[in-house]
């Protein structure tokens, strides 16, 4: 059903539909001006800012993509798990990390409305679940009008504020492999407040000989760099949260902290 939302707040007016099926939700999602909406914390702001100016805003609450499973020692997130499920899921008991890294993500009030799908979707590289993500090896199920298709996580972002999800496609789940024997840690520096945007994310796993490192905050991008010695040659973006000479000295110092965390984390 298709609500028509007053103007308040200097918001344009918009229409809000709330489908009960996925089926529903992708042919509401088909046309100019349409978006999406899990949590609306992001996405509320640019609409505020005038960033953006949607005709219709498709919810997605309403079609059950709100479970947390491990099948076959994977663990499955549906997309409008909140951020704050998702931390007190005893699901994540295998997985510590993520629940570590949601504890100085935002605040317990952000947390509580903004959900995975968004958080993923949203494409700012201070985001702090897309590097720690893609370093564990998660993939995410997207679904569209021509059916569903499996992404990484790293693939899913093609720039700042851009990312390789088509107009008409929405994140439906998030799955992230076994940990087996792997260590992982996730660290990153704010230069406020320990829950303020990162000037650099650092995820960092470790599997045997193998070390898995995704870089974000620095870069327009989560960028996973090939080697430790490789940090040296990265190409790190200047903005409000530090120059990139500020930055590429945090590097150094953090890559080597991720490091020693992850080899003294709990499995």
């Amino acid at each position: 059903m298709l609500k028509i939302a007053r103007e308040e707040r200097g918001l344009s007016p918009f229409e809000l539909a709330e489908p009960k099926s996925l089926r529903e939700a992708l042919a509401l999602l088909s046309g100019d001006g349409v978006r999406p909406m899990s949590g609306g914390t992001a996405l509320m702001l640019m609409m505020k800012a005038g960033v953006l100016r949607p005709s219709r805003l498709v919810s997605l609450r309403r079609l059950g993509l709100d479970r947390i499973e491990v099948t076959n020692g994977e663990l499955r997130i549906g997309s409008m798990v909140t951020l704050r499920a998702l931390e007190k899921s005893p699901h994540l008991k295998a997985w510590p990390v993520i629940g570590r890294t949601l504890r100085t993500l935002s605040n317990v009030r952000v947390r509580n409305v903004a959900t995975l799908g968004g958080h993923l979707a949203h494409g700012d590289p201070h985001m702090d679940l897309p590097p720690l993500l893609a370093a564990l090896g998660a993939t995410v199920t997207i679904a569209g009008a021509k059916g569903e298709r499996t992404s990484p996580v790293e693939k899913l972002y093609a720039g700042y504020l851009e990312t390789t999800i088509g107009a008409g496609e929405i994140i439906t789940s998030v799955t992230v492999p076994a940990m087996g024997a792997r260590r992982a840690a996730y660290l990153k520096c704010t230069t406020r407040s320990a829950d303020d945007w990162p000037a650099l994310g650092v995820a960092v796993v470790l599997d045997g000989q193998k070390t898995d490192i995704v870089v974000s905050a620095a870069t327009d991008r989560p960028t996973r760099l090939a080697s430790v010695e490789a940090a040296d040659g990265l190409k790190i973006d200047s903005d409000l949260h530090g120059s990139a000479a500020y930055k590429k000295q945090l590097l150094r110092v953090y890559l080597k902290r991720a490091i020693d965390e992850a080899r003294n984390a709990r499995h």
